[in-house]
């Protein structure tokens, strides 16, 4: 199945903000056939020993987030097909990513990922390689598959804690290295660092932050971000205290008497097709429960796009939304 994706106006107006930010997809044609001496490439991914021994020709990319950075590293073409993406591509990417053939809009199974004929994988989360989905990484290998999952997503003794932007940046080095476009990654990451360095947070101390909540999905029982992982790192770059900041998880299931308590400031509301901003503020502001609360009574909402706020070359650009449209809250 192929699918055009392109930049909804109607998702939010933050999805607008958010598709000006980011830097824009960097040609990698003439420097792949230059980058062939830096092969083998041997790295440590998620606890799995990875060897690269040629720059992948046939990438299948599993969620937004490897697929937005592929296309932003000039690899367009060498994306055989595309699946569980979480929502429109940001305006920078939409013609890098015209008629992009997306496969699934779920995590597609092996058989549908073994009739590409791929020659490399790259994952957005680790739970991406079972059996049940795309083939475990050691079946993947013997089949001269290559695999890779973002870090940020990686478990246990791999996981990022906390993750940072510089982890971030990292998984972008590391990706230019694997497919041959190290010039086109340094470029990528040096403007990221240079976006990130011109933020103006709203405080840059805990006891003046806007307290925040981060709320992710869920109607009875809230799903937020938690302390370690890609909420805190935005929140923080945009000054925000994260009301779950004690929290040492990335993401954490909470009940609503803990939300009540501390009466956040500001709800950052994430954005998803299966969970929207809209949705989320209706169940806020008719709810006995949260209805009086601070936040909700002065409609102090920051949304933010889901894609956006997964770790990604969008993070950077989600932290400066949320400064803008803090900016523009009332009082």
């Amino acid at each position: 199945m192929k699918r055009h994706l392109f930049a909804a106006s109607a998702v939010t107006a933050s999805a607008l903000l958010l598709g000006g930010c980011a830097s824009t997809p960097a040609p990698a044609a003439s420097e792949s056939s230059a980058a062939t001496t830096g092969y083998p490439v041997t790295l440590q991914n998620c606890g799995t020993a990875v060897t690269v021994a040629a720059e992948p020709q046939r990438v299948v990319t599993i969620k937004s987030s490897t697929t937005e950075l592929m296309l932003a590293l000039g690899l367009k073409d060498r994306i055989v097909g595309s699946a569980f993406l979480d929502g429109p591509l940001p305006a920078n990417l939409e013609a890098a990513g015209f008629a992009l053939n997306v496969v699934s809009d779920f995590l597609p199974g092996q058989e549908a990922v073994l009739g590409l004929t791929p020659d490399f994988i790259y994952g957005g989360w680790e739970s991406n390689f079972s059996a049940d989905g795309v083939g475990e990484r050691d079946a993947l290998t013997t089949l001269g598959i290559g695999s890779y999952v973002s870090p940020a997503a990686c478990k246990g003794d791999s996981m990022p804690d906390p993750l940072t932007f510089d982890s971030v940046f990292s998984e972008i080095t590391e990706a230019g290295q694997i497919f041959g476009v190290t010039d086109a990654a340094t470029t990528l990451v040096d403007s990221l660092r240079a976006d990130l360095a011109g933020l103006n947070p709203v405080a840059t101390t805990d006891a003046t932050k806007p307290t925040a909540l981060w709320y992710s999905s869920g109607t009875d029982t809230p799903y937020v971000g938690a302390g370690i992982g890609s909420p805190e790192m935005i929140m923080d770059a945009a000054g925000l205290r994260n009301i779950f900041h004690d929290v040492h998880d990335t993401w954490t299931s909470v009940g609503w008497e803990s939300i009540i308590e501390a009466n956040p400031d500001v709800i950052v509301l994430v954005d998803a097709t299966w969970n929207t901003a809209a949705d989320k503020i209706a169940n806020l502001e008719s709810s006995a429960a949260t209805q009086g609360l601070d936040a909700v009574v002065n409609k102090r909402y920051i949304v933010l796009p889901f894609a956006s706020t997964e770790a990604g070359i969008r993070n950077v650009e989600a932290a400066a939304s949320t400064i803008d449209q803090l900016a523009a809250l009332p009082e």
